[in-house]
């Protein structure tokens, strides 16, 4: 069966939002019509071609799009979208081609890239009308994305029960007729008023763990070993719980490191980022700076860090370092 709807995705960008809403649309659309990943491709076939054949069978392209998309760098040093053989240009460029429908789905305060920083056969991707999908409001927004897909791939049988997600409400059947009614006996409400007081406690519980729990690993304060450039991040400070989070960032100058300040956190209870917008660094240059900071959990009790710099006058790079805790 064709994929109906195609999720276009940069690993390093927006991994973890791309598969959440490759779940909430399957569940949705089933998984017949819904298609997300090229990793599947066979030795030796073109793999150009093979992400041709497979936007061919889509009626609409989603493009998930998070802050480093336009800027994120490739091991030569070079931006990605940059490189003709880039998987996530192939795909939109593909779609476009076709004129098939395109939505950019932006996250994480993302922006729209502007058409000077897109490739001739992305340009017309500016001009696409885009949706925004929040941390704080991922249902509400994804439920509006559905019904916008609806035009595109229809339910099955086999989907048309299943809810979207767990905190959207289940349809019950109609009441019947009362003429169908079957005969009035009384029950006792017992069963009925456990039952309601044993489902509350659940989602009180449930509710509790996801807002209350520690962001464990994370908290602390972190140094960077290899923090020798100019304004590279020297140290970190992660303070809060559940999913309220905060941020101290330093970076690294001489005499002494240069305060970023704090910010709050989006925290999905493995990764926590934080962005500073800067006037200018240390020495009053490249002003107009933005630093997106990723951490997460690494091995032997480390933190991951990933920094993504984008400037208002030169392509943004990404850097990543390992964290230690601070003696």
């Amino acid at each position: 069966m064709a994929h109906a709807i195609f999720i276009s995705y940069r690993r390093d960008d927006t991994e973890g939002e791309a598969g959440r809403l490759f779940d909430d649309l399957t569940r949705a659309f089933g998984s017949d019509a819904v298609f997300m990943d090229v990793a599947g491709i066979d030795p030796g076939i073109d793999f150009r071609k093979a992400i041709d054949d497979n936007v061919a069978c889509c009626g609409v392209l989603l493009a998930i799009i998070g802050p480093t998309w336009a800027t994120i760098t490739g091991e030569d040093g070079a931006r990605r979208l940059d490189n003709e053989n880039d998987y996530v240009r192939l795909e939109i460029a593909s779609a476009l081609k076709r004129n098939i429908a395109v939505i950019p789905v932006l996250v994480h305060d993302a922006h729209m890239p502007h058409s000077p920083q897109l490739p001739d056969d992305l340009k017309d991707l500016a001009y696409r009308n885009s949706v925004e999908i929040t941390h704080a409001r991922w249902n509400s927004d994804v439920q509006l994305l559905i019904k916008a897909l609806t035009q595109y791939v229809h339910t099955t049988k086999a989907t048309e029960g299943d809810t979207v997600h767990a905190t959207v409400p289940v349809q019950l059947p109609a009441p019947r007729p009362a003429s169908e009614a079957a005969p009035m006996r009384t029950k006792s409400k017992t069963p009925l008023i456990a039952g309601l007081a044993v489902f509350g406690l659940a989602v009180v519980a449930l509710v509790l763990y996801f807002a209350l729990r520690p962001s464990g690993a994370l908290d602390g304060r972190w140094t960077n070993p290899s923090a020798t450039e100019r304004n590279a991040l020297a140290q970190l400070e992660v303070s809060g719980s559940g999913g309220q989070l905060s941020i101290h960032a330093w970076g690294s100058c001489k005499p002494a490191n240069c305060d970023w300040g704090a910010q709050s956190a989006t925290y999905d209870g493995q990764k926590a980022k934080a962005t500073w917008s800067m006037l200018s660094d240390a020495d009053g240059q490249q002003r107009g700076r933005v630093a997106t900071v990723t951490v997460s959990p690494g091995s032997a009790g480390k933190l991951e860090v990933l920094i993504a710099n984008t400037y208002p006058q030169h392509p943004g790079n990404t850097r990543q370092f390992e964290f230690v805790r601070a003696q």
